[in-house]
């Protein structure tokens, strides 16, 4: 086989060959390097090498060049080569341009110029890149089809775990005339009905089915881990990047998929060093493959059901019945929107009633009415997002004003766009349809209107994922697992505690050598940057707690 390629692109003959040199002194033996001195000479190099089948591992370009700036040829060489690591050089001034590359092209990294000596500022970077590119799975995605009626709550349900997963998949109708070919040749299954590409077809299948077909994990590869996760939030992902970064083998259990609640949302605009936002589920996927760089093992459809000591090992079981043991475990469960309780909802949720961003939705509200129920973040963050489809958006707040609840910034964000509208003091008391999502009826200060509506989000406050530690944990009276000084202050501590006597580490809970991390945690601050700040502070106290055992 022919090398894989490095291509280098800079309209400065002197800066282009010092790239290429140095590039070809370290790499030469692996890699060919190929020099270009603009952008569309590098993109017709590019072609040609796809013609000729010949693979592309790393694309350095400079951002300052005529014609085609360094972002705008990645961004062309993304389509010919999308699984090609991507690094722009850069002078300091145009460091904004490269965080902006980030979110644009997806951007691996910048590099400032000059880089001398390359052993310290260069080499190190494009080793990462490398051995990142030859790690991926570079196979073409294959596309599932997902068969299923417009207003099933299990269709629905099927295409949001395909979603937040990260799995491509075309949605066919059932009444659409490929979707009716796919039926007969299926025997008349139950819906929804999902065929993978080689063939394979899972008539309504479960997540667990469902994960197992697409190529996610769903059982774990030992008995035995340093650390378990249990949640793949912000502070499960943070707590996963940091065991497996500091040496301890730690596997991560997700019931639904990466992310959590931070996963569904369209834009992040206040996350520590993205000043242009992030989608929750870009957050939530270079989280995850951060994770399985340093060898964390990710369990999908994992539904934890117990936890239990037994001796020094701390042991939670499955829903399946299965067991995995460890020297220490972190909660990190998150919360889940609370439900609307109005006649009519409980029927329709899924089938034009929603809880959560329920992003695979968005795009099927083109020209619609919008309601979205709630005054924090999620809620502002879901409605900037449906106004790009939507006909107008109305936001639903019981309270007299968005400015309780909700940053600042958003609240900036929604009185700048025309088609938002607030309702304050205003509930909804009742919904109808049939089938479907038809009408709302709606309480403000005025009295009980009835609105048609086909689309309600639904972001009212939210329950922790605790029940399954009744007798295990001490808890709050919401169900909010309770922590470190917390204990001590309400006296909650079992008289044996632990040998010798110590007080709890401030993450850990009143089960030695488990801890609780994001807003599972009483008392947290709902925030990802604190989630992700709690995931690493409960390793740093795991490995305090393995060191005094």
């Amino acid at each position: 086989m022919s090398k894989a390629v490095i291509l280098t692109v800079d309209d400065d003959p002197g800066v282009s060959r010092a790239v290429a040199r140095d590039l070809r002194r370290r790499y030469a033996e692996r890699y060919r390097v190929v020099r270009a001195e603009s952008g569309p000479q590098a993109l017709e190099a590019l072609r040609e090498l796809k013609l000729r089948g010949d693979d592309t591992a790393l694309l350095v370009a400079d951002h300052r060049m005529p014609e085609m700036n360094g972002v705008e040829f990645l961004e062309h060489a993304m389509d010919l080569y999308p699984y090609a690591r991507r690094v722009l050089l850069t002078a300091y001034a145009d460091t904004d341009a490269a965080i902006r590359a980030i979110n644009v092209v997806d951007l691996d990294h910048y590099l400032l110029k000059p880089w001398n000596p390359p052993e310290e500022k260069f080499y190190p970077v494009i080793d990462a890149q490398l051995e990142g590119w030859e790690r991926a799975d570079r196979r073409a995605p294959t596309e599932l089809r997902v068969v299923g009626h417009r207003w099933s709550a299990r269709s629905y349900e099927v295409r949001d775990f395909l979603a937040r997963n990260q799995v491509p998949y075309t949605w066919l109708l059932d009444t659409a005339p490929e979707a009716a070919e796919l039926l007969k040749a299926a025997g008349d299954p139950e819906l929804p009905l999902v065929v993978t590409s080689d063939g394979t077809v899972l008539s309504a299948p479960t997540d667990a089915e469902l994960a197992a077909a697409v190529g996610l994990s769903t059982a774990p590869g030992a008995r035995f881990y340093d650390l378990v996760v249990v949640g793949g939030g912000p502070a499960g992902l943070g707590a996963a990047v940091y065991g497996g970064s500091e040496g301890l083998r730690t596997v991560l259990i997700e019931r639904h998929a990466s992310g959590g609640q931070a996963g569904q949302s369209s834009r992040i605009e206040n996350y520590l060093g993205f000043p242009d936002g992030v989608s929750g589920a870009q957050l939530a996927d270079r989280a995850r493959r951060q994770a399985e760089r340093f060898g964390v093992e990710l369990i999908t459809t994992g539904e934890v059901t117990g936890l239990e000591a037994r001796g020094r090992a701390r042991v939670i079981t499955t829903a399946d019945g299965g067991e995995i043991a460890a020297h220490a475990v972190i909660l990190a469960t998150g919360v889940t929107y609370r439900k609307l309780e109005a006649p009519g909802l409980e029927e329709l949720t899924g089938a034009g009633v929603f809880y959560g961003a329920a992003m695979s939705e968005v795009p099927e509200c083109r020209d619609s009415e919008v309601y979205v129920v709630g005054g924090a973040n999620s809620a502002g963050q879901a409605a900037v997002n449906l106004a790009r489809f939507a006909r107008r958006v109305h936001i639903l707040v019981r309270a007299d004003g968005l400015e309780r609840s909700m940053s600042h910034y958003l609240i900036e964000q929604i009185a700048a766009i025309p088609n938002i509208e607030v309702h304050t003091g205003t509930v909804v008391v009742a919904g109808e349809g049939e089938g479907h999502l038809e009408r709302l009826t709606l309480r403000d200060a005025d009295g009980e209107r009835t609105v048609d509506a086909q689309w309600m989000f639904v972001f009212i406050g939210a329950r922790p994922h605790t029940e399954w530690l009744d007798g295990v944990v001490e808890r709050d009276e919401r169900g909010y697992v309770l922590t470190g000084p917390d204990l001590t202050e309400r006296g909650l501590l079992p008289a044996n505690w632990t040998t010798p006597a110590r007080p709890p580490h401030f993450l850990e809970t009143s089960l030695p050598g488990v801890f609780a991390a994001g807003d599972v945690r009483a008392e947290s601050i709902k925030r990802v940057a604190s989630a992700v700040g709690d995931g690493a502070m409960a390793v740093a106290l795991v490995h305090r707690y393995l060191e005094q055992a």
